[in-house]
C-alpha cells in the first residue's frame, strides 16, 4: 500500500524543524481574512442564558501556493451556540498565515500544510472567537485543541480505502474536501485531483 500521502514517519515539531534542527517552515505572516460575529436574539437571549448553550464546532484548513515553496493557509473557525431551539450566537473567522517551506520531500508537503500549519494558526484563531463571544455578552467560548494529526491520517486512510486499489490518489494538482466537526474535535473531509498550474489545496476536517 502506497503511503505517499501518509504524516511522514520522521517527526515534526511544532517550530517547523525536523529531529536534528533543520528548518523546514518559515511564518512569514499571519493574519485575519474573515471574521464575523452574530447575536440574532439579543437582548432577549442575554437574559435568558442558563446552564451551558450547546456548541456546534466545525474545522476548515484550505492551502494556496502563492510563490515556489510559499503557501498561504487559511484555518476557517465556525461556532454556533444555541439553547433549545434558541441561537445564541455565530461566530465565523479566517485565520491565515503565509507559510515558506525548506528543501522538503514532496511527501512532506501536505502533512505540514494540513497538520503543522494549522496547528500553529490555531491558538491565534481560537483567541479571537473567545473574545469575540465575550464581546456579545456570553461567556468565552473555549475550543477545545483539535487534534489535526489524527484528523489528517483518519482522511488520508478513507481515500486509500476508496480508491479499491490500496493506493492513495494522485497529489499532482489540486485537491478539496468538505466536512465538520461538530462538538470540539470530530471531522472528515474528502480529497481528489486535477492538474492545475498554480497548485491548490483544500481539506476540510
Amino acid at each position: 500500500m502506497s503511503d505517499e500521502n501518509a504524516a511522514p514517519e520522521k517527526p515534526l515539531s511544532l517550530d517547523g524543524t525536523d529531529a536534528g534542527g533543520a528548518p523546514m517552515m518559515i511564518v512569514n505572516a499571519q493574519y485575519v481574512k474573515d471574521l464575523s460575529f452574530e447575536n440574532p436574539n439579543a437582548p432577549q437571549s442575554l437574559n435568558q442564558q442558563g446552564g451551558e448553550p450547546n456548541v456546534q464546532i466545525a474545522i476548515d484548513v484550505n492551502a494556496d501556493q502563492i510563490a515556489d515553496k510559499s503557501f498561504e493557509v487559511s484555518l476557517t473557525l465556525r461556532a454556533e451556540g444555541t439553547s433549545g431551539t434558541d441561537a445564541l450566537f455565530i461566530v465565523e473567522i479566517v485565520y491565515a498565515g503565509i507559510f515558506t517551506l525548506g528543501e522538503v520531500p514532496d511527501e512532506y508537503v501536505p502533512p505540514m500544510l494540513y497538520i503543522e500549519a494549522p496547528r500553529q494558526l490555531f491558538p491565534f484563531a481560537r483567541a479571537i472567537v473567545a473574545d469575540a463571544v465575550r464581546d456579545g455578552g456570553f461567556p468565552p467560548l473555549l475550543v477545545q485543541p483539535i487534534d489535526f494529526m489524527s484528523m489528517y491520517q483518519q482522511r488520508v486512510a478513507q481515500v486509500q480505502s476508496e480508491a479499491g486499489d490500496g493506493e492513495a490518489p494522485a497529489a499532482d494538482g489540486e485537491a478539496n474536501g468538505d466536512g465538520e466537526a461538530n462538538g470540539d474535535s470530530n471531522g472528515s473531509g474528502d480529497a481528489g485531483g486535477n492538474g492545475d498550474d498554480k497548485q491548490k489545496f483544500e481539506f476540510e476536517l
